[in-house]
This record gives C-alpha cells, structure tokens and sequence, in this order.
C-alpha cells in the first residue's frame, strides 16, 4: 500500500469500516483520513463476525457493532468495543444477543446509556442498556414487528432496516422495509422504554421498502430512502410527527432497471441530500434541497465507480465523500462540491474486503 502523508493542522479523522466477513475481510477496520487531501493509511483491525453496522458512542469512546447472523438457534447479536484514540484500535468488550435473526443497524441514543438494533430477518427491534465501562446489558425490551406488503419476495414479513433517534432523543424512529412503514416510537432515556408514539407510523408508499432516513440540520423535514422504488420521500416534521410532502425518484431519467436503493445523508450545511443505489444502477443520486420547503430536485448522477454501493459517508470536513461498494471490495473516495454538490473521482480508493458501513471518530 502507498505510504499517505498526514500533515500538522489537517482534519484528520478516523474512519472505522464494518464488513461482511464471507469473503476477504477479517472483521472491522480502522483508518486514518485526511480531510484537506483525501489520503489515508491503514491503522488496525480486529476479527469478528459479520460487524456489518456500526454506531460510535457520544463520547467517542465505545463503538458498537451488530453481528449479522441468524437462522440459528440463538439468533444475531451486539457487541461493544472500546476505542483508543492514541493507537487507533479497537479492544473488545462484551456482546449481547439483540432478540432476532440478522441485525443490520445499531445505534445509541444522545445520552450513551442505551444502544438499539433493528433486526431485519426477525422483524423486531431490541433496546440494550450500557454498562459502566461501555459493556452492554442483556436486552431490555423486544419490539416483534408483524405485516407485509405487496411485494411477496421482500415484504412477506416485517423487516426492520433501521433504528434513528430524534435529534431531542425522545422518539426512536424504525422504518420497516417488510410492512411499508415508518414506525414511531416514543422514548424514555431514562429508563431506555419504547412504547408507541401518538403517531403511530407514518405510511410509505406500497412496495416502496423503507430502509434509511435522516433529517434536515434544522429538523423540520425528514427524509425517508425507499429500497424497492428507489424513491426518497420528504416528511414535514414536528415533534414525533410526519406528513408526507414529496415523494421523487432517484432513478436518472431513462432508467429502467431495478434500484435497490440504500443509503442516504445530507451535506452538514443542508443544502445537499446524497443517496446510493445499488441493484442495476451502482450510482449516487445527487439533490437539492429547496430550503424554503425542503422538497428535492435531482442534480446529479454519479457512478460509484463499483458494485453494490451499500454505505456511504461524507468526511467531517465535507470535502470528500466515500462510497463503500461492497461487492467490489473497495472504498471509493470523491471529491465533493460545496457549492453545486457534485463529485469526482479522486482516483483514490481504499481496498477493504466488502465494506459496508463507514463511521467517524476524531483523532483530537
């Protein structure tokens, strides 16, 4: 690997990299990235099973992964890692089992006491409390999801893809894929409970499969991936409620084959909203956001340069945005825009054995 040179002064970051581990990756990987020149340089690593999603604790301390697993007796789990700053590795800790088959989304909630999964086999999502020492407790409660929607291939049963909590940490917010709903739950951070929110869900179009969502750096609007069509729908939102504003597709004109869209994130000043596509199209869709009333328009289509781009990542800085194409076995790194939001190719990429999640933790 060509030695990256890291300046004094550069926004340097580590880059933690979550893995399937069937075929050429061990587990998780730590980098180093420079944010003023894209370089980066290998770290560490440290073998596990699956770490397929990953979540960093508030304090940057912990990092926490799922572990993929299932359609055995005992079902998928969550580990906890602790992080050293200074040399950059990873130190395991404990794990736990998160209550159902495969789980592929992990995230803590604003106070680091209390970690959640979704588990998308077993349709259900989990809440874990944290320890002292960063460990986890065995699973507080199991939320069991049941419905299904049109497409009888993927929406047989509930499928939970993702568990996001509210910027205020008093809602969690669980798309399910399976039933075609976003469902809302209210959150007690002190006890870590879930229970159902006064809206209850809020629908997704049938057969669109919602997968991911983010919202807006003001927290007005919500922003929900659609894996199946390959749409993004735009939610006005207050305070653990959605109405549906926008939905538009992420397809570039002419296209006809299948999405399989993923991902998706919005630039730190809020003028740009990124998702990925994988299926037949391999790209990432560029697009505006009107910042009077948060709707989208397309901009533009970039190729990522690999197969399957499943997790994407723009850097801390905003400079450079990283696609993580898990069939390819790399990590393509572009240079972002910050003014028209479009990419280019650096030519640099990072060769990970399929990476499929990308997370952040400062070197300060």
């Amino acid at each position: 690997m060509l030695l990256h040179v890291f300046t004094a002064g550069a926004q340097n970051n580590y880059l933690l990299i979550g893995t399937y581990t069937g075929g050429k990756s061990e587990g998780i990987y730590v980098y180093t990235f420079n944010g003023n020149t894209g370089s980066f340089e290998y770290k560490s690593k440290i073998k596990s099973p699956n770490p397929s999603f990953l979540a960093v604790s508030p304090g940057q301390q912990y990092v926490y992964a799922v572990y993929e697993e299932g359609n055995n007796k005992i079902g998928g789990s969550v580990a906890a890692y602790g992080f050293n700053k200074k040399s950059g590795e990873l130190s395991f800790i404990n794990q736990q089992l998160s209550g159902g088959d495969h789980p592929c989304y992990v995230a803590t909630d604003k106070t680091g006491k209390w970690v959640t999964a979704a588990n998308y086999s077993g349709g259900s999502v989990c809440v874990l409390p944290v320890k002292a020492g960063g460990g986890l407790g065995e699973a507080s409660q199991v939320i069991q999801h049941t419905g299904s929607s049109l497409n009888k291939q993927r929406q047989e049963k509930a499928h939970v893809h993702c568990t996001f909590f509210s910027k205020d940490n008093k809602f969690l917010f669980v798309p399910d894929l399976g039933m075609d709903k976003l469902m809302i739950y209210a959150f007690n951070d002190k006890t870590g409970k879930l229970t159902a929110a006064p809206q209850a869900f809020a629908a997704s179009p049938d057969n669109g499969g919602p997968r991911h969502i983010t919202f807006s750096p003001n927290n007005q609007y919500a922003y929900l991936m659609e894996e199946l069509t390959g749409s993004v729908v735009v939610f006005k939102y207050n305070n653990g409620n959605f109405s549906n504003i926008q939905t538009i597709s992420a397809a570039a004109p002419g296209f006809k084959g299948f999405m399989g869209s993923a991902d998706i994130h919005i630039s730190a000043d809020g003028k740009f909203l990124y998702c990925s596509n994988r299926g037949d199209a391999n790209s990432i869709t560029i697009f505006k956001i009107n910042p009077t009333d948060g709707k989208l328009t397309a901009v533009g289509y970039q190729s990522t340069l690999g197969v399957a781009p499943r997790n994407f990542s723009l850097d801390p800085s905003g400079n450079f945005l990283l696609v993580a194409n898990q069939n390819s076995d790399n990590i393509i790194i572009f240079k972002r825009n910050k003014t028209t939001g479009l990419l280019t190719d650096t030519g640099k990429k990072i060769e990970v054995g399929n990476p499929v999640c990308l997370k952040w933790i400062s070197m300060k």
